[in-house]
């Protein structure tokens, strides 16, 4: 039995921070129930589409029941609220004041439920200056600074390939409902979570902010290298790149008896990890002379028997077939709404030695809407909804 066995969490939520936030509750052993518009999360509709079903949807959105509610109705309204007031959790991520607007927000139904924790993600927060504006994870990641230590020197701005300030929103979300349980079984009492993308977006970057503060800089593009390390970045080989990264002295040492240049560890310009950083270009050139003579394959077995950490730059195909992915059981098969079997990367939390198994597919929209309103309380959905 998984830790959050028991809870039942409601989720008004559409395409990534929300419902990655959600599904990070459910695969712990949450109850989730997924409320959709009758159009449906977006996400849906985003290919890649298996016979009509989004793998993009299915891959943030399993262990959920999706049920439909038009909330422009006084019946959807209502069922709405019923839900919330039957749940521990609500996880939302409409823009700041639309479910006040609708009645349904943490201090009105907190007032009939003490208990219940709310957690509300945005682009900004729930107030100050910018609350009411909307935001996505290229916006985000703009905003915050991350696209100006992102690419290389003199090249133009450039976003993650990955949606971090979304998934990262989705983190600290899960952590603040997983907190605030605790706090209830102390107090009795819920609490109101408000996550913004930007403020976790630049709580990650803690190494850039404190180098700000530290320095009154900016921190700068650097590619792939390291703003206080060295060697620590891609390198050119004969036919490609790899990463290294030797990241303290010792390691550095290897690194030179590796290229067969030891006359390098005695170098002034390279004795420290900073030198070496404050030099790494100069660096950089001298080991690529000698990269260059061999193919990628060559140094990764080289400095996998000396010691040193390096890695190929994989695609995702060669990511998930890595044998130590196989290993952990993190990629397993998965069952469509439709019938369609495909694959998704699960949970990467192991519990006990043992990898946490999907316990249930993706939902069909509106799938369990009859199933969840039908174990109501029948006079919970006769209950009016105030709202703005």
């Amino acid at each position: 039995m998984t830790s959050l066995h028991g809870l039942k969490v409601v989720e008004f939520c559409e395409i990534a921070a929300g419902p990655f936030c959600a599904m990070l509750l459910a695969d712990m052993g949450a109850e989730v129930i997924k409320v959709e518009r009758p159009a449906g999360d977006a996400m849906r509709s985003w290919p890649p589409v298996n016979d009509g079903y989004s793998e993009n949807f299915a891959s943030i959105n399993r262990n959920k029941r999706s049920v439909v509610l038009d909330m422009k109705t006084e019946a959807g309204l209502r069922s709405a609220k019923a839900l919330i007031l039957d749940a521990d959790v609500v996880v939302e991520n409409f823009r700041p004041g639309v479910m006040a607007r609708l009645g349904i927000d943490y201090e009105t139904m907190s007032a009939e439920k003490p208990a219940l924790i709310y957690c509300s993600i945005s682009a900004f927060g729930q107030s100050g200056p910018r609350s009411r504006e909307g935001g996505f994870d290229l916006t985000m990641q703009a905003m915050s600074g991350i696209m100006s230590v992102t690419g290389e020197p003199g090249g133009a701005p450039t976003k993650c390939g990955v949606p971090l300030c979304d998934f990262v929103a989705a983190l600290y979300g899960a952590f603040g409902v997983v907190s605030a349980l605790h706090e209830r079984q102390r107090s009795g009492k819920g609490q109101n979570l408000d996550v913004s993308m930007l403020g976790t977006s630049l709580a990650i970057a803690a190494l850039q902010t404190s180098e700000y503060f530290g320095t009154g800089k900016d921190p700068r593009k650097l590619g792939s290298a390291h703003p206080r390390n060295a060697p620590y970045q891609a390198f050119r080989a004969k036919d490609g790149h790899f990463g290294m990264a030797a990241g303290n002295n010792g390691l550095w040492h290897l690194v030179c008896d590796v290229v067969a240049l030891p006359a390098l560890k005695s170098d002034e310009r390279y004795l420290t990890p900073t030198l070496r950083a404050q030099n790494q270009e100069v660096l950089r050139e001298t080991l690529e002379a000698v990269f260059e003579t061999e193919p990628v394959a060559h140094w990764l077995a080289a400095f996998a028997e000396a010691g040193v950490p390096c890695s190929p730059i994989n695609s995702y195909a060669e990511a998930l077939d890595d044998p130590q992915v196989r290993h952990m059981g993190w990629v397993q098969d998965l069952t469509l709404a439709n019938g369609k079997a495909t694959k998704t990367f699960g949970s990467p939390l192991r519990i006990n030695g043992e990898t946490l198994a999907i316990a249930a597919r993706p939902p069909g929209l509106g799938e369990h809407t009859e199933e969840v309103l039908g174990q109501l309380d029948p006079e919970a959905l006769k209950t009016p909804v105030m709202s703005a």
